[in-house]
């Protein structure tokens, strides 16, 4: 919130508001200790220690081109007052007289001189950070984004900060502002002073010309021309050229190395380059965009590139402070028009939030009241981002204002936002598509899964507005091998575009559907009108990271065809393991694979489990004394669900047509058990064995939860099902407890998955056990211990006591801070016989290393590249 004058802010009083610098709003204040009026620079957020550290540093710089800062404080910056115009404003009225702009580059020259030699490089040097006082005096502004790479004076000593060598700033991010970035900054590698030569360089051809240098339609194509364009030498005087021409070196091992140096280049007639030296300078500068390019490019490195501009990828640290991290879906995506980003950043404890960036300015900002969120997607004009978060779909403004819920969404899988000012969200798990207006309001039904499909998810509304891009997949927790589909948004007609194709399709302006299939980015001609491929499909991008558990893939396209992706390979895959209370952990199956619904038997020496691959599954069981595996199931389709009878002889699980049960040796074929039109799903047996727990599926109305009667002897038989509850949640996942007098289960009344308790009969009352999300509850076998999972994959446990009707539950308390693999709503846990153990999926991978946690990859001119590889096909 601005500032109103005569506010206090410390001993300082603000008069008046002089406008918005990199940092935050600035002010025109009173120091009324010294008399005088100072500026000061309010930032949202509290300074870091190491931020004050590097402050105090640039306080004991005293020049007289350089503007004074004479205190900082938790979260502002006090420094001289300078009357004047800016030097942008100068170059706003024309080109420059050389020697007016000479005399304004020296002082400009000093005053780097002077910093360079305290270690100290300023990172962001621009017109609009020069101001020229009334007496012609240059005043360079804004050191605060230099960088120290040793320890400097203590607080409140700043007159002794020590000389320090003049080393790397923090590698891997771009600082400053676009335009006049070196190419090494823009590329997000460690910079030096000569960075600071180089804006020297660019802000004298400014000055000299009166036209920037370096600009284009969005910030993505200005980084690509300063990596890519040479200056038009023939718009500066002859006096000035070999002076920016060592300035303005791409190679900073060419570049001038100090700004004292400068003046010795000036020349009245400087030697004309010859077609020799020409050439070099232009090989020069198409060595780094090749090597840039042949980086990117690996899957053609022999490959003879087309004419025409490059792909240019810029690597981008968005802070050793940032851990991307979305439990869902993309975890950075781009603006439309490709100057801003905005990502989940994930703090040690797990806290989710979501920032934003501008790629031409240094620090993040974090989005108010956006914790827990995941899968952001921006509005079409770029001033809003939408979101899920806490059960809900959410949006909020970039520049500030409260967040808006926008409707219930207890699992979204993915949204886009339409020109028209609709969305159209995947909205929970197994479920189709709905259409919610961007201000909110009840969804509206847009596709119904049919009777083999068990989501749609990751949706795209393709441009004019009048159909969406989506995909559909028949195997849980297994996206690999998704189809990928479109639907009409006017009469909701649906046309399959490629059958198992891939994951994650995304429609590019240059006329192409891309997707991932096999850890690969592919590339076929779409006609967007017709809603139609053609040719075949190609590779144009390894290593994009990627989730087939979710079907989701880090990478996004901005309208003028910047991509921004995240480098790595497909996770998701699994391991088994046990895992007690205090966080230990023993391996039971070390092969990595798509682990889901593990099941121990009732005695604890073996385990039923669902393993996918490609678009099938089964059900397995895994003897734990012995170490053996045998498949259960051996038909085509799904195969999911198991669970044990009570007397271990016996598994009933979930496939095409109902529920089936099969021995648990092995022996003979599955056999039907219950027969359903529609998905059915059994969950749990009472302790005697005579009652199994299951539930129907209607996508888009809840699930209905029955109870069905069971006898014997010798092989289970199903009797006819009886109505227990209709709830609100597609995957309720009941349980019964010990006693068989409580079922315990998942809906989501209150807007996200939470866990619910009903006596068995019903007796129309309910008791809410978990406060903050939960599903999968497991009863202990002691009578006094219900547990359950949460969003975040951590397991809780809830103490109960029984009298008479009366279920009375303590608070619930975290059992294990361990992490379980991200399952979604897929059972991803067990409790042993004992009470004492879990057996559980994990992940296969470890933890991504720290260095890259911070990490995304911005690409210039990848549509062209695309186009370039495409040409000719689908014709």
């Amino acid at each position: 919130m601005p500032l109103a004058p005569s506010t206090r802010l410390g001993p300082y009083e603000i008069l008046a508001p002089l406008g918005a610098g990199g940092m935050g709003e600035v002010y025109r204040a009173l120091d009324p200790r010294m008399g005088r009026e100072v500026a000061i620079k309010v930032s949202a957020e509290r300074f870091s220690d190491r931020f004050e550290r590097e402050v105090r540093a640039v306080a004991a710089l005293n020049h007289p081109n350089i503007c004074h800062l004479y205190d900082v404080g938790p979260n502002y910056l006090v420094m001289e007052l300078v009357e004047g115009p800016t030097l942008a404003d100068r170059i706003k009225q024309g080109a420059i007289p050389l020697e007016e702009a000479l005399t304004i580059a020296r002082q400009i020259g000093d005053a780097l001189e002077a910093a360079h030699e305290k270690g100290i490089v300023h990172r962001d040097l621009k017109p609009a950070n020069i101001k020229i006082k009334p007496d012609g005096v240059v005043k360079v502004l804004d050191f605060g984004l230099a960088k120290m790479t040793e320890q400097v004076a203590p607080a409140g000593n700043p007159e002794s900060s020590p000389t320090v060598p003049m080393e790397a700033t923090i590698a891997g991010q771009i600082m400053g502002t676009a335009a006049y970035m070196a190419p090494e900054q823009a590329r997000g590698k460690t910079v030096d002073k000569r960075a600071d030569i180089w804006a020297f360089g660019v802000v004298l051809y400014e000055m000299l010309s009166g036209r920037r240098l370096f600009e284009g339609e969005t910030i993505s194509d200005t980084l690509a021309g300063v990596l890519t364009k040479e200056p038009d030498w023939e718009r500066v005087p002859a006096k000035a050229r070999r002076l920016l021409q060592r300035c303005l070196e791409k190679d900073p091992k060419r570049r001038l190395r100090d700004i004292g140096d400068a003046w010795l280049l000036l020349e009245d007639k400087p030697e004309a380059p010859t077609a020799k030296s020409g050439a070099l300078w232009k090989v020069a500068a198409g060595v780094a965009v090749v090597v840039s390019a042949i980086s990117l490019w690996a899957p053609w490195r022999a490959a003879l590139r087309p004419a025409g501009q490059p792909a240019v990828q810029l690597d981008l640290d968005l802070g050793s402070d940032m851990s991307l991290g979305s439990s869902t879906g993309p975890a950075a995506i781009l603006s439309p028009d490709g100057d801003r980003i905005v990502f989940v950043s994930q703090s040690p404890e797990g806290t989710r939030r979501l920032y934003t960036r501008r790629l031409d300015q240094p620090a993040s900002m974090a989005l108010a009241n956006t914790g827990d969120a995941y899968a952001p997607f921006f509005s079409p004009d770029g001033q809003w981002v939408g979101f899920f978060a806490g059960g809900k779909l959410k949006k909020t403004r970039l520049d500030g204002g409260e967040t808006v819920v926008l409707c219930d969404a207890p699992a979204g899988r993915g949204a886009s936002w339409s020109e028209d000012n609709m969305i159209v969200a995947a909205l929970d798990v197994r479920n189709g598509l709905s259409q919610i207006p961007a201000d909110g309001g009840k969804p509206a039904s847009l596709t119904e899964l049919n009777a083999e499909e068990l989501s749609h998810r990751w949706p795209q509304v393709l441009p004019g507005g009048k159909a969406v891009l989506f995909m559909t997949n028949l195997t849980p927790a297994n996206y690999a091998e998704s189809a990928i589909v479109v639907a009409s948004l006017v009469d909701h007609r649906r046309k399959t575009v490629l059958e198992r194709g891939g994951m994650y399709p995304r429609y590019l302006p240059s006329g192409h559907l891309v997707y991932l299939a096999k850890g690969k980015l592919f590339a076929v001609p779409f006609d967007a009108d017709r809603l139609e491929v053609h040719g075949p499909a190609t590779p144009v991008l390894e290593e994009v990271a990627n989730d087939p558990a979710f079907g989701s893939a880090q990478f996004d396209f901005s309208r003028g065809g910047t991509m921004l992706y995240r480098r790595g390979k497909a996770i998701g895959q699994r391991i088994v393991q046990w895992l007690d209370g205090a966080g230990n952990t023993q391996t039971l199956l070390a092969e990595p694979a798509f682990y889901q619904m593990p099941r121990l038997s009732p005695d604890g020496t073996r385990l039923a489990l669902v393993v996918s691959k490609g678009s099938s599954s089964d059900v397995w069981v895994y003897d734990i004394q012995q170490g053996s595996k045998a498949r259960l199931t051996a038909s085509a389709g799904v195969n999911a669900d198991p669970v044990w009878t009570p007397d271990g002889r016996f598994l009933v699980f979930q496939s095409a047509g109902g529920t089936f049960w099969a021995r648990a040796d092995g022996a003979g074929k599955p056999q039907p058990f219950t027969v359903s039109k529609t998905p059915q799903y059994p969950a749990s047996f009472t302790a005697d064995g005579t009652r199994l727990a299951l539930y129907d599926s209607n996508p888009g109305r809840g699930a209905v939860i029955r109870t069905v009667p069971v006898s014997g002897p010798g092989q289970p038989q199903a009797g006819k099902p009886e109505l227990f509850l209709q709830t609100l949640s597609d995957i309720p996942h009941p349980a019964f407890s010990p006693d068989g007098h409580w079922l315990a289960y998942a809906s989501v009344d209150s807007g996200t998955y939470e866990v619910y308790v009903r006596a068995f009969p019903d007796k129309g009352t309910q008791r809410q056990i978990s406060n903050n999300g939960g599903n999968m509850p497991i009863w202990s076998r002691n009578g006094r211990e219900l547990f359950y999972r949460t969003d975040e994959q951590r397991i809780m446990v809830v103490n109960y006591t029984v009298k008479g009707d009366s279920f009375m539950a303590d608070k619930p308390r975290m059992w294990c801070a361990r992490q379980l693999a991200n399952t979604g709503l897929t059972p991803n846990l067990d409790l042993s016989p004992d009470g004492k153990r879990f057996v559980v999926v994990m992940p296969a991978e470890g933890p991504e290393p720290r260095e890259t946690q911070s990490h995304v990859t911005v690409v210039v001119n990848f549509l062209d590249e695309v186009r370039r590889r495409l040409a000719g096909q689908g014709k």
